[in-house]
């Protein structure tokens, strides 16, 4: 994963529309809608509203960069169309980056956006009962954490998970095993030394060691050539999971790299995530 220094990839971009309300085949797309403040930071997110009376089951989503870029219409624009024209409602934040904003400052960006999602729900014509996050890359990684959180204001229906760094100790490692220093750890954490109490901060912001029974259920999505955040973390994460008496189910991408942008050679994942958020969700 970890520093899209390390991360940076090809992608379409989507331009921003000049007008705030855009009328789509399939329903109504808003765009920087204000879903909270943190201190003078104004966060900002995109909705696609469906037509029709709802409501509708909906989809968060949190894009990647490292933790130190990207925004709402990089890298995850790839699911966007799939979920619009399947009828679910969906979200698509911006959110605080390192290094100026280290965590939990994304965590909490996450969950203000699930906060504001469920008590503008009649508004967006959402079921707050069918709720789900969708995160690649560093956006990987927070819906997971988020989705350890036991809090009712933050629980979750689902959690979809694009390649997450799920364990930070075993990237730590991968970028030690690739001679790079791990940017993008040190921005996230404020790691400046890499000492006990370092591995230590690495271990507790991991996922796979906040993992617990009662969590929702779990869909994670990996490419066997992922050389920014090694496969194996997926199928560990979901191991876990599973064990706790968790529903986890991986998908894998034979030979499939880092990015969506990578993975347009075979769309089946695109179906895949529909599928299985419609029955999650039903």
């Amino acid at each position: 994963m970890l520093s899209r220094n390390h991360w940076i990839k090809p992608v379409v971009f989507c331009f921003a529309a000049l007008i705030a309300f855009t009328t789509l085949a399939h329903g109504e797309m808003r765009k920087d809608i204000e879903y909270g403040r943190a201190g003078d930071v104004i966060l900002k997110l995109d909705a696609s509203v469906p037509d029709g009376p709802g409501p509708f089951p909906a989809v968060i989503i949190v894009h990647g960069g490292g933790f130190i870029g990207g925004n709402k219409q990089m890298y995850v624009t790839p699911i966007f169309e799939p979920l619009t024209r399947a009828g679910f409602a969906w979200f698509s934040i911006d959110y605080r980056l390192a290094p100026k904003y280290k965590f939990p400052a994304a965590v909490d960006d996450v969950d203000r956006a699930i906060e504001y999602v469920k008590s503008h729900a009649a508004e967006y014509k959402v079921d707050t009962r069918r709720l789900a996050i969708l995160g690649e890359s560093a956006g990987g990684y927070l819906v997971s954490y988020v989705g350890t959180q036991t809090d009712p204001k933050w629980r979750v229906a689902a959690v979809v998970s694009f390649y997450g760094p799920h364990n930070l100790m075993g990237e730590y490692e991968m970028r030690k095993r690739q001679s790079k220093e791990p940017s993008a750890l040190t921005a996230f954490l404020g790691i400046t030394t890499f000492d006990k109490e370092a591995f230590d901060r690495l271990r507790e912001a991991s996922p796979i060691n906040r993992v617990k029974k009662g969590l929702p259920p779990f869909l994670l999505l990996h490419g066997t050539k992922d050389d920014l955040v090694d496969y194996q973390q997926s199928v560990d994460m979901c191991d876990r999971l599973q064990k706790a008496g968790d529903a986890c189910e991986l998908y894998t991408v034979p030979d499939g790299k880092h990015g969506m942008a990578n993975w347009e050679g075979t769309p089946e994942y695109k179906q895949k995530v529909v599928e299985w958020l419609q029955k999650t969700l039903q």
